[in-house]
């Protein structure tokens, strides 16, 4: 008879060293970035040492911003953050037809 392990992590969220959910991806999509910009400044003919440079400290912005966002935020409060903008700051109703109608 085979022994099945149980997860115990279901329902939990994406946590890697401290980032949690959506910052895992934000951080990968910008060392990619990075990645990229790198290459772009090396072709067009910069000393690697400048390039390295730049990179570095572009990189340890990237870091601190991401860690820094995932724990003022936590895993949903970016997303709630961002989605708090479209909210109206006021309902006007011109009669009250609205609330007398409502079935309970």
């Amino acid at each position: 008879m085979p022994v099945y392990q149980i997860n115990k992590g279901i329902n939990k969220p994406i946590e890697f060293k401290g980032l949690k959910a959506q910052y895992i991806g934000y951080l990968a999509g910008g060392l990619v970035g990075l990645l990229v910009l790198f290459a772009s400044i090396y072709i067009c003919g910069l000393p690697v040492y400048l390039c390295i440079l730049t990179i570095s400290v572009l990189g340890t912005g990237l870091f601190y911003q991401v860690f820094k966002l995932s724990h003022k935020y936590g895993q949903y409060g970016l997303m709630k953050r961002s989605a708090k903008r479209y909210l109206p700051g006021y309902l006007k109703f011109n009669s009250r037809k609205l609330f007398t109608r409502l079935k309970k």
